[in-house]
């Protein structure tokens, strides 16, 4: 999502009625690994299958073109580097990857776009919900930059789900305790944009990824993000 700003670690929420735009409260993290870890191979057979067309969706998804993307950003099972414990959401900035730990020391690992310069955040919180193909409501400073995003405001209802939708294919909510971050993991048509800092401020993943994500994750899985 190109929506946003600039976040203080130190600094704690402030929210509107859009995606994001607010900070992630900062918070000490212990464990990251921030350098690069070699994941379980993955073939482009395998990957063709993976990101395969899903006609079944309510939104019919169209394949990936893996031209457009670089193989170090495959969904993948690998040892898990984060020192985060089983059932945490872990997004290393650095690197433009989101794990999902698991027992034995593994997770799952995903490519991600992220916020660009300006835009970035970090910190930690909760999963508090998630939604299928949800709709979008831009904040009132993203409207302001673009008057033109005022037909999708929270008063006219948001921007419905579809393949068009900013939002993607699935939603993943971020909480700071009871209070709505407005940062959100999900989904993207725009395959160019994994591996870049692009968006403002939330975490994107291919759609065909944030779905398996969001089959793995449940409500109230903490995050981290790094």
């Amino acid at each position: 999502m190109q929506i946003g700003r600039k976040i203080d670690r130190r600094s704690f929420l402030r929210s509107s009625t859009g995606i994001v735009g607010t900070s992630l409260g900062g918070l000490v993290l212990a464990g990251c690994a921030r350098g690069p870890v070699p994941g379980f191979g993955v073939s482009d057979v395998n990957a063709s299958s993976m990101y395969a067309a899903l006609p079944n969706e309510q939104f019919p998804i169209p394949a990936v073109n893996l031209n457009l993307l670089k193989k170090r950003y495959y969904r993948r099972r690998v040892d898990n580097p984060t020192g985060a414990a089983p059932g945490t959401v872990y997004v290393d900035t650095k690197n433009f990857y989101l794990y999902f730990t698991e027992e034995n020391n593994k997770a799952m690992r995903y490519g991600v776009g992220l916020g660009r310069a300006g835009f970035e955040w970090s910190g930690d919180g909760r999963i508090a919900w998630k939604k299928k193909w949800p709709t979008w409501t831009p904040p009132s400073d993203m409207i302001e930059r673009e008057p033109k995003l005022e037909k999708y405001s929270a008063k006219n209802g948001g921007m419905p789900p579809g393949l068009d939708n900013p939002l993607g294919a699935r939603a993943l909510y971020i909480f700071k305790g009871n209070k709505d971050t407005l940062y959100r993991l999900h989904g993207t048509s725009e395959t160019y944009s994994i591996g870049k800092a692009v968006s403002s401020g939330c975490v994107r993943l291919l759609n065909q990824d944030v779905i398996d994500l969001y089959n793995r994750v449940p409500n109230g899985a903490p995050i981290i993000v790094a």
